[in-house]
């Protein structure tokens, strides 16, 4: 998994791209281009 300095980059980058808060992480996932994927807590 790709580790990004910046979640809100990420975010910006694609339509698709979900903010998801489990466990106190917070994680970037996107269902159609599986690369923009990040973890970040």
């Amino acid at each position: 998994m790709k580790i990004k300095n910046s979640i809100r980059t990420l975010k910006t980058r694609h339509k698709d791209c979900r903010v998801i808060r489990r466990r106190g992480r917070t994680y970037i996932i996107n269902k159609t281009m599986k690369r923009y994927k990040a973890r970040q807590g």
